[in-house]
């Protein structure tokens, strides 16, 4: 992912959060975890910083014939 400090002074520390959806065959969302990690702080003001997350979730949240898909993410800067 990439984040982009837009303000004016530096992003010192911050998390962002997954939410993952678990998807049946049918397309039915059953169930959002939510995880969260640390940004890859601190970025300077002005500045873009890139970060590679995995996100696992335990493999009976997952039953056979459903998927995983990650389709919210938010951040929040301190």
């Amino acid at each position: 992912m990439e984040f982009r400090n837009t303000g004016g002074t530096p992003a010192r520390s911050g998390t962002v959060t997954f939410a993952t959806h678990i998807i049946g065959a049918l397309g039915v969302d059953w169930a959002t975890i939510r995880s969260s990690q640390p940004l890859p702080a601190p970025i300077a003001a002005g500045a873009t910083r890139s970060q590679t997350y995995t996100v696992c979730l335990e493999s009976w949240r997952v039953p056979l014939g459903m998927r995983v898909e990650t389709q919210d993410v938010s951040a929040v800067w301190e």
